[in-house]
């Protein structure tokens, strides 16, 4: 009996210590190391870099998407950088960790804002903050040069995207004038104007229209067809952005998205398209849009429109 009870409390430490292994990101810390919790996601992915979804010491209040063996990466083979916001300005990717780790798995590192989901249990607890996109954009800079981390050259800070969903898409066009974005995506999201302002949920970031001019880089809004509730904002903001490239692709499954599909779904497929396009210069990607019978207008369902900049494009 008791070496039964022996071998099952060293069972269960050591599915423990899957879930929350003490971060090796500090070494010599003399045994005051904050541990990290990690998750394994839908076996790492599709992608040919099995990701695995983790928090790191170094960064409060934000969840890490990246590739589980690094080594493959380097400074002439570096992972552009994903810095997301979540729906309803949740301080947890919880509704979207499928499709942030689907993305990772195709080798980027993604930066959620908030606390890592380790179950799937909705996240009830304070809002995010516009500012947090900002602290995962100074994260990367500073992870990928210190010599110290495990990400030293090995991210592509000159390649990073912005995103959010929702309140999430909100706060990263709050955020759209940084110039470390090389691109933005906007998903099941667009800013209000002063008709219908005052239908926004409360502490929701709240630019007007004219924050539109300060986007600089190449721009997709992803939206869920006339069901999406942010339908309306959403292209009403893609009408009005002219001075940079800009398309929305509409699939008509309302406001939630298919992230939570497994693999993220539709979304998931379309985004990263998107990002090997715009962050790795891949020119199989970009046949998703490019041209009048790209790709995404054959998908079952999707329909894409084009600003007269977009086919600047190379």
């Amino acid at each position: 009996m008791m070496k039964t009870m022996r071998l099952l409390g060293i069972a269960l430490l050591a599915m423990g210590m899957m879930s929350f292994m003490p971060d090796d990101d500090h070494q010599g810390c003399c045994g005051k190391c904050k541990q990290t919790a990690s998750r394994l996601v839908e076996e790492g992915g599709t992608g040919p870099y099995k990701a695995i979804m983790k928090e790191e010491a170094t960064l409060e209040a934000h969840t890490i998407f990246v590739p589980q063996d690094l080594s493959k990466f380097d400074q002439k083979h570096p992972l552009p950088v994903l810095v997301w916001g979540n729906g309803a300005c949740n301080n947890s990717p919880f509704e979207h960790y499928k499709f942030l780790n689907e993305i990772a798995s195709y080798g980027f590192m993604v930066v959620a804002t908030g606390y890592i989901p380790m179950t799937d249990d909705h996240y009830d607890g304070p809002m995010s903050t516009t500012q947090q996109q900002i602290e995962s954009m100074d994260w990367a800079e500073q992870q990928n040069a210190d010599p110290t981390s495990p990400y030293y050259q090995k991210l592509d800070v000159k390649n990073i995207a912005a995103a959010g969903m929702s309140c999430g898409g909100l706060q990263t066009l709050y955020n759209c004038a940084d110039p470390r974005i090389k691109t933005i995506m906007i998903c099941n999201s667009g800013l209000f104007n002063q008709q219908n302002a005052h239908t926004a949920v409360g502490g929701m970031p709240m630019p007007p229209k004219e924050k539109l001019s300060e986007i600089h880089s190449p721009v997709i809004y992803i939206l869920g067809g006339k069901p999406d509730i942010a339908y309306e904002n959403g292209m009403d903001d893609f009408h009005r952005i002219n001075h940079v490239p800009a398309c929305a692709a509409n699939l008509p499954v309302g406001h939630g998205g298919t992230y939570a599909q497994p693999h993220g779904g539709e979304f998931a497929v379309v985004a990263l398209a998107w990002l090997q396009w715009q962050l790795k210069g891949d020119s199989q990607a970009a046949k998703m849009f490019k041209g009048k019978d790209c790709l995404l207008s054959k998908r079952e369902g999707w329909t894409i429109e084009k600003n007269k900049r977009f086919n600047t494009m190379k």
